[in-house]
Parts: C-alpha cells; structure tokens; sequence
C-alpha cells in the first residue's frame, strides 16, 4: 500500500511529531511505502503582517494548497491519504483536491479544532463545552478562544462555520480516528459522522526497556501550562505529611513557578532529551500526570508504562481509559491537590502496590500500545476508509 502523511508542524515539535514518525516507522517495517508532505510553521517568524494574513484567510480554504497537493498526489499515487494537522499553512482544501483526484482519506483527531476554535475544550482555568453541538460557534468569538486573539479567532470559527456549510467534514473526509472512545464521544456530539470515526491510541516504535525503578522519587513530564495541572501539582507538594521526592521535566508559560520557592524536594530539570526522560521513567517509582483539561492521550503515559512505571492520573476525559485505576495506577480529583497528596502519600507508602501495578502498567503497553497491536488496527482503518469512500464515490 501506498500512504501519504500530510502534516503542518507546530512551531515547537510535539507529541504530533512523534506519532507522525512512529507511525511512519511502523507502516515502512511492514512493507508499505510511505510518502511526507510536511510543511513548518516557522517560515512564520520572517513573514510580514501582509504573509501571515494571507495565511489566515487561506487556512478558511485555499486554492494553493488544493492546487499544492494535487500535484503531489499526481507524483505519489497513493492508495490514501492520512492527515494530521493543517493549520495555518494547509487548508481543508486539501481535501477536497483528495477527492478530485479519487483518493480516500483519513484525518487522526489529534485535538478538539473540529469542535472548538480554541482546539482544546479549555478556556480559563476550566473545562469549557460552550461551542460543542453548534452549527456556528460563537461563544469561541465572545470569549476570544484561539490563542486569547480575537482576530485569530474570527478565522478559526470561520474557518469551521465554511467548512461545516459545504460539508467538508461531512463528505470528504472518508475516516476519522480518535485517540479514546471518550474523545470519540465528543466529537460525535459535537456533529461529526458517528460512523465515521474509529479509535486508535498512539504507540511507541522505540524498544523501551522495563526499568529497575529504585531512584525513589516521582517524575512528572510534561509542558508547564495551566491545563496540565502543574499548579495543582506544586500545591500538593506542600501538602503531603512527609517529603517525597519530586523531579520535574518540561517547559511552558508556567516554568517560572519552578525556578524558585520549591516545595521541599522538588527539583525542577528543565527540558530533556528523550533518552534522559527514559532513564528518569526507568528510575522513578511514580509517574503523576495532573491534567486539568480533555486530553486526547497522554503519550507520556504509554512511555511511562513501556518501562514498568504507574502513573497517579487525575480522573477526566480520556486518561481514565488508559490509566485503569486499581490497575495501572490510582485516580484522583483534577484540579484537587488535597485529593492529589492523599493519593500519593497513600501509593508511596506501599512500596508493594507500586511494584505490582508497575508490573500491570507494563503489560497494559504490551496489550494495548505496542507496534504490533497499532499496526492491525491501522491497516483495518485504512481499509474502512477506502471502503467509505468507495460507497459515497457510487452514490
């Protein structure tokens, strides 16, 4: 088979990124040839006001990405097209040139975008529904959603209202994929095609190797942002009855908060590279993953279960089908750093539990996450692809 990967990159590479080449990886491993059309969100930094508004109108719909990908599609011939992200510089044009040229195609939900303006269903410190289910969503406009700019906001709401309009997500896209059956239900709520829709979680292609977790501290990865509970975090640090050891790794709008004025035992390491976030998994004894919004996944997770590390989760959205609380780790109340240090000083002080559902975690990656299991399942949502599109092409 024949694939084109087609993605816009983020300024800063991200879990998009990873999953893009795992997948790519994967599907070459197999004996698939697998064809990139990637474009980089930095050409940004050097353009003029006038560049980037002409982007902005173009990422409504663009007659030069339609144009752009016709022409490689005309060079690759694939049998489908897998999409992950096109915004600012693609356009949902692309689709429609796949379907001009008789392609199928496949979009992986990697974000709400397709529901929400703002792209994570997250507006001041909450959770935030207001624009799910409707037609023109414009609480996203009063509130000024995309990226606290309401200009920016005014092309991504219209930017879906268009596309909603001439049934762009409706009819041409073949297959979508969500990342848990729970983000499966709110798009399905918030208007795309229930039928359409399969659920594949990421995976790892590395060979992680299960650690011997003595280092007797616990980790948290992860960008420092008010969604992911990074606050929360620091404020149950303060509350437990005794210290533990806490390292943590990442960056963001938040980092100043872990520069200075610690919690006792709270040691701040800035970002990473991957190989030394692996060692750190494989050393720790907990993983705390604090988030305060809907993830789609959490694929830190996944890294962290490939090595034999639990994971405290906090109880929302997605995380509570790939963290089983009992299992794979313990559960507690987002946005509760009472809940939080209750739970932590309670699994820290059963050195037995920790290694037991260490043990669950590993075998959950094993069942659920590796290549093998992804690449099934993939293949199959190809083929559920090319068949939808085949059966609306007849009609």
């Amino acid at each position: 088979m024949k694939i084109l990967q087609v993605h816009n990159e983020y300024q800063y590479i991200g879990g998009e990124e990873v999953v893009i080449a795992a997948e790519q990886t994967m599907l070459q491993n197999y004996g698939h040839h697998v064809f990139q059309w990637i474009l980089d969100n930095s050409i940004l930094q050097n353009y003029n006001f006038l560049k980037k508004a002409k982007y902005a109108v173009q990422s409504i719909w663009s007659f030069d990405s339609y144009l752009q990908l016709k022409k490689k599609l005309q060079e690759c011939r694939p049998n489908i097209v897998h999409v992950h992200n096109t915004v600012p510089l693609l356009s949902p044009s692309i689709y429609a040139a796949c379907h001009d040229s008789y392609v199928p195609v496949v979009q992986t939900l990697h974000n709400y975008k397709f529901i929400c303006p703002g792209s994570n269903l997250y507006r001041n410190h909450r959770i935030c529904e207001e624009c799910v289910g409707k037609k023109f969503t414009y609480p996203a406009l009063v509130h000024g959603c995309y990226r606290k700019d309401y200009v920016s906001t005014w092309f991504a709401v219209m930017g879906l209202t268009v596309n909603r309009l001439r049934g762009t997500y409706q009819h041409e896209i073949d297959t979508y994929i969500a990342l848990t059956e729970f983000a499966r239900q709110k798009f399905i709520e918030g208007g795309l095609p229930s039928e359409k829709i399969a659920v594949k979680p990421n995976f790892i292609t590395h060979d992680i190797k299960l650690g011997n977790h003595k280092g007797g501290y616990a980790l948290f990865v992860g960008r420092l942002i008010p969604q992911k509970g990074v606050e929360t975090l620091l404020q149950a640090w303060n509350l437990l009855d005794s210290c533990i050891p806490l390292k943590i790794v990442g960056r963001g709008s938040l980092e100043t908060l872990f520069k200075s004025n610690l919690p006792e035992g709270v040691e701040y390491l800035d970002a990473l590279p991957r190989d030394k976030v692996l060692q750190l998994m494989q050393d720790a004894s907990l993983l705390v993953f604090p988030t305060e919004w809907y993830e789609t996944f959490g694929l830190v997770i996944i890294e962290a279960f490939a090595t034999g590390l639990p994971v405290v989760a906090s109880r929302t959205g997605g995380v509570i089908e790939i963290v089983k609380d009992g299992l794979s780790g313990w559960h507690f109340r987002p946005g509760d750093p009472q809940d939080l240090a209750r739970v932590v000083q309670s699994a820290w002080s059963h050195p037995g539990e920790l290694q037991r559902r260490g043990i669950l975690a590993r075998k959950e990656y094993e069942d659920y996450y590796s290549v093998e299991k992804n690449y099934q399942t993939t293949i199959n949502i190809y083929k559920k692809a090319i068949d939808n599109f085949s059966k609306s092409y007849k009609t």
